[in-house]
């Protein structure tokens, strides 16, 4: 049976690129780039071309850039790090409802430090008022976190709106940009943002690999301890393979980046095209324009998401929805939750569909015509 892979914004396959790059490394390049040596020069030199090439893919510099295990662990050192650092001055955070989980649980953990943690709102559509924020800003707030694009729905938030309410306020900007990374464009100064992530296996790179930016001016308390290394932000000898890896994928990534934002904005609407001439009932959560071009996330009335996820997995098909489905119970979506209310329907029949570089426009077409077969045999 072939499969068909819709479900990118989980992970995404590794570009053949990376392989080949990461193959190479690894084969020829073992040395720690922390010696001074000519093996551990030939692995610095892999760091110091990758750290150049993501800075300037956020218009960074390169020594703002410090390299992650990945997006996780790059919220929680933007989240929990400057939260210690910052804490004489205030011990007020700013976040949403919608955040992932690693900003979420962050901020939890925070508020058991003695942080207070204002979570706003969300519309029907996903997105944040700014004014909801503006009055939410205190003179004790010392960071606002607010994601760049949504990794349920693919809502984008008012980032340029935020980074400019924030020019005369002292709190720290921190975006997770790890879904819109890759294929929004993102600028880091005219967003005014102090602190971003992103992580590798989004697009098409490596698992366990992410970076940081910190702007200059903004201090972070370090995690982790030990070395010097990362200009002594994060200690740990450097994954080099994998850094490899993450630049030829932010090369792959940065090529043609507005031709695959029209490719994928194309999906989505070959995919509610075909569904609408199967005649199969949907609502679409988030919106199409002001959204990640290639994350659809849809409802469909009278349907259950279990259900629906185990018949395309059947029919060979990978998507994925934002509950977690364990032993016949089902935790509701804190998205969806955020957007419609613990009361609706959409919570318990939404699922997403999230394209990459290998969609084709006949996986679409195909998916769709499995969607109103099993649609039309669940609500029988």
């Amino acid at each position: 049976m072939e499969r068909i892979y819709l479900d990118h914004a989980a992970t995404s396959p590794m570009h053949p690129k990376v392989i080949d790059k990461m193959l190479k490394v690894m084969n020829e390049t073992f040395g720690n780039p922390s010696s001074i040596h000519s093996f551990g020069r030939e692995a610095r030199h892999y760091l110091d071309l990758a750290r150049a090439e993501m800075a300037r893919s956020i218009g960074a510099k390169e020594n703002e850039i410090i390299f992650t295990s990945g997006g996780t662990e790059a919220d929680n050192m933007a989240i929990l790090g400057a939260a210690e650092q910052y804490q004489q001055q205030g011990k007020h955070i700013i976040t949403t409802q919608i955040e992932h989980h690693a900003v979420l649980h962050a901020c939890q953990r925070l508020e058991k430090m003695g942080f207070e943690v204002t979570y706003l709102p969300v519309d029907e559509t996903g997105r944040i008022a700014v004014s909801d924020l503006k009055n939410a800003l205190r003179d004790d707030t010392i960071l606002v976190t607010v994601m760049y694009g949504n990794n349920e729905v693919g809502t984008l938030q008012p980032i340029h709106e935020i980074g400019q309410l924030l020019k005369d306020h002292p709190a720290k900007f921190h975006t997770d940009a790890v879904q819109a990374y890759g294929v929004e464009n993102i600028d880091v100064n005219e967003c005014g943002i102090d602190l971003l992530s992103v992580s590798a296996h989004k697009i098409n790179g490596p698992k366990g690999i992410g970076f940081l930016y910190i702007r200059p001016d903004v201090k972070i308390a370090p995690r982790l301890f030990g070395g010097e290394q990362e200009r002594k932000r994060r200690a740990g000898t450097e994954n080099v393979a994998s850094i490899a890896g993450f630049h030829e994928a932010v090369i792959v990534a940065s090529e043609d980046k507005e031709v695959k934002r029209e490719k994928f904005l194309g999906f989505k609407k070959l995919f509610i095209e075909k569904l609408k001439e199967n005649q199969v009932e949907f609502d679409i959560n988030g919106l199409l324009e002001q959204s990640l071009p290639h994350v659809l996330n849809l409802s469909f009335p009278g349907t259950n998401v279990e259900a629906m996820l185990v018949n395309l997995d059947l029919a060979g098909i990978a998507v994925s929805s934002g509950s977690a489905c364990t032993a016949g119970s089902i935790e509701p979506s804190h998205v969806l939750v955020a957007m419609f209310g613990k009361g609706s329907e959409r919570l318990t029949n939404s699922i997403r569909f999230s394209f990459g570089y290998n969609t084709t426009t006949e996986d679409i077409i195909k998916t769709s015509e499995e969607i109103a077969k099993i649609v039309s045999r669940l609500k029988k």
